[in-house]
């Protein structure tokens, strides 16, 4: 096993254990935080593409991701 999956391991079953905990939310925090897991995932994929600082992408997407479901929710909510 290359040394970046086994590093990956870890950090994959804390996430599981996480998004276990999701199951109480309300639809906003819900839409926040699938939207900011989809902007730090789209964020972190760019910039391995693209060569940048990977931790910044992620970060900066993850704030995109999370602003972009509050106001997804507050428009379906008029």
């Amino acid at each position: 096993m290359s040394v970046r999956v086994q590093n990956a391991i870890p950090l994959l079953l804390v996430g599981v254990l996480v998004l276990g905990g999701c199951q109480n939310m309300d639809r906003q925090t819900q839409r926040m935080l699938s939207g900011g897991a989809i902007g730090a995932a789209a964020g972190a994929t760019v910039t391995v593409i693209t060569g940048g600082c990977v931790a910044c992408g992620a970060a900066l997407g993850g704030a995109v991701g999370t602003t972009a479901g509050h106001v997804i929710h507050e428009l379906e909510r008029k």
